[in-house]
């Protein structure tokens, strides 16, 4: 089994930064498994924002963030990391980290269905 707990999240206001983190333990670790963040604000439909691949670190990034938002991870602490620079009113959600260990190809997955393993998430808000 393995267990994500998300921390970071906050209010912040417009233009400014905050770092998630998602601490993973159990049968897991960083290594050799897709890991990524996810986010749903109220009313709507969860979606991706960055993905990453331990084995290779090919990374992948929603359009609307691109540019703005660096994921990383720390393997020695078992640890994903999102970086979200100039936030915007509409980054405010709910963020989530997930995981997926079996092979889906090179390059992580963005698609909220293709991770089985999910934290309890974090709340997101950015006051203009």
């Amino acid at each position: 089994q393995v267990q994500l707990v998300e921390s970071g999240g906050g209010s912040v206001q417009a233009g400014g930064s905050l770092r998630l983190s998602c601490a993973a333990s159990g049968r897991t670790t960083t290594t050799g498994y897709y890991m990524g963040w996810f986010r749903q604000a109220p009313g709507k439909e969860r979606e991706g924002v960055a993905t990453i691949y331990s084995n290779n670190l090919n990374t992948r990034y929603a359009a609307s963030v691109k540019g703005r938002f660096t994921i990383s991870q720390d393997n020695a602490k078992n640890t994903l990391y999102l970086q979200m620079d100039s936030l915007k009113p509409e980054d405010t959600a709910t963020y989530y980290c997930a995981a997926r260990s079996s092979w889906l190809g090179s390059n992580p997955p963005i698609l909220p269905q293709s991770y089985p393993y999910w934290g309890q998430g974090t709340q997101v808000t950015v006051s203009s």
